[in-house]
């Protein structure tokens, strides 16, 4: 009763990492909260989840396992959280903010009229007070994430209604074990007493589902270019710099309206989040959309003829200059030094 939720969502039988990077984070805010971590895994021919799920610090673990839970269909599944929460009572609900997650979030919600804030880049517990009513709520689910187009940081509060309901996207959580022989409860539900026969009405015949060309979020260097690299040919600096480097190429969502990149680059609020150990951001201004999916990085250099640049202010280092001038430097320089 009135503990913290993480629904974790499977691909053939493994738990995707934003689900780990949920469970991680939901073991810190209940801990915090002095509540337990719980989990829902629903699919068919389920094994050996709680191998994968429990070493993250879960304590109980809901296993739903039954013919027709996977792949994802909209109605079982929403069935499933909407009666298990109403057994439950979860004050906090997490999960991906995935295809799925977007898909299912919403529909939890609206049937509980809980609320939910998506695409959230932080959590955290705080408490509030509402001045106008004098009521002061203690430990509530600060929902933080970029709004009106990015030129705001927002913290969102759901102060009555439960659960508390946040989507979350991959890689702006860390993932790490808690303990490896974690102890927690795995209860097997009975799928026929949450779910109707006519929930499962839509049946998936073929699932094609086509593999990322790029992977930025994988790789341990990023070289990243903005508007500011002023073209396309410019931009093809950056594939340079990023093959002397075994780096991958990420960009802007400026750009990649431009033209200068394609769209499945784009790092940011609207693009992927990556936290690579080396991130070179070239001609990039720094708005808070792009500064979402990268500032986790473990370095970042910064490339930019603007010293006041947003960017720089995060930046591990600074250069100061043209990519025309910077990155062929660069690319000169290290193929001297690593022979």
């Amino acid at each position: 009763m009135n503990n913290l939720f993480v629904y974790c969502e499977i691909e053939e039988s493994t738990v995707v990492d934003v689900s780990l990077e949920l469970l991680t984070k939901g073991r810190s805010l209940a801990n915090e909260l002095g509540c337990k971590l719980e989990a829902i895994v629903i699919g068919t021919n389920l094994k050996d989840i709680d191998k994968q799920v429990l070493p993250y610090g879960v304590d109980k673990l809901h296993l739903f396992d039954g013919k027709g839970l996977y792949p994802y269909t909209s109605l079982p599944h929403t069935s499933i959280l909407v009666n298990l929460f109403k057994e439950e009572k979860p004050q906090i609900c997490l999960m991906g903010a995935t295809v799925i997650g977007r898909d299912l979030g919403p529909r939890v919600s609206s049937a509980l009229h809980s609320g939910l804030t998506a695409d959230c880049t932080s959590l955290e517990i705080g408490d509030h007070e509402d001045k106008k009513n004098n009521i002061n709520y203690k430990n509530l689910l600060y929902q933080i994430r970029p709004a009106f187009g990015g030129n705001i940081v927002a913290t969102i509060i759901n102060p009555e209604q439960r659960p508390q309901m946040a989507t979350v996207r991959e890689g702006v959580m860390k993932k790490e074990i808690i303990d490896a022989n974690y102890k927690g409860e795995v209860v097997n539900h009975d799928v026929k007493k949450f779910v109707n026969d006519t929930d499962f009405v839509v049946k998936v015949i073929e699932r094609h589902i086509e593999k990322a060309k790029h992977n930025l979020k994988g790789s341990p260097i990023v070289v990243a270019g903005g508007y500011g690299v002023g073209s396309k040919e410019n931009f093809d600096l950056l594939f340079d710099l990023a093959k002397v480097l075994n780096a991958e190429v990420g960009a802007s969502r400026a750009a990649v309206d431009s033209g200068y990149a394609d769209h499945d680059r784009q790092i940011g609020q609207t693009g992927v989040t990556v936290r690579p150990k080396l991130y070179i951001a070239c001609g990039i201004s720094g708005q808070i959309q792009h500064i979402a999916g990268m500032q986790e990085s473990s370095m970042i250099i910064s490339i930019n003829n603007d010293p006041d640049a947003p960017i720089n202010a995060i930046a591990d280092y600074v250069i100061t200059g043209t990519i025309e001038e910077v990155v062929p430097k660069m690319i000169k320089f290290y193929k001297k030094n690593s022979k």
